[in-house]
């Protein structure tokens, strides 16, 4: 899905967190090949941003995941653990789990096809 064969745990910190952020770009990528061709990954500095014709709706920054999963879902969100607003707007939520086991890895992929099908036309 990214560029030039290039894989977006590359380049990850170590240690625990990047095992996280490992964990969840291999998760967000599985997601989102079902998801093709409406939905894109690009390198954006250390960021890897998924989007759906031009809106964004994802974006990773190391072990965070954030996503574009609008106010009534997102007020939710932030009652469950590892969740918090995200600087990118009152659309998104920060998620930041310690580990991307059973129901936190659930939640990211649900969180992401939430995003994804507010970022359709």
């Amino acid at each position: 899905m990214t560029d030039a064969g290039e894989h977006p745990a590359e380049g990850v910190e170590g240690g625990l967190a990047g095992v996280v952020a490992a964990e969840i770009t291999a998760a967000l990528e599985e997601t989102a090949r079902a998801l093709l061709p409406v939905s894109a990954v690009e390198r954006v500095g250390d960021e890897f941003v998924w989007s759906s014709d031009g809106r964004r709706f994802a974006v990773q920054a190391g072990a965070t995941a954030s996503l574009r999963i609008g106010a009534e879902i997102g007020a939710a969100a932030l009652r469950t653990p590892d969740v918090d607003g995200s600087p990118l707007g009152p659309d998104w939520v920060a998620f930041s789990p310690p580990t991307l086991e059973g129901q936190a890895r659930d939640r990211l992929i649900a969180w992401f096809l939430a995003a994804h099908r507010r970022a359709a036309p």
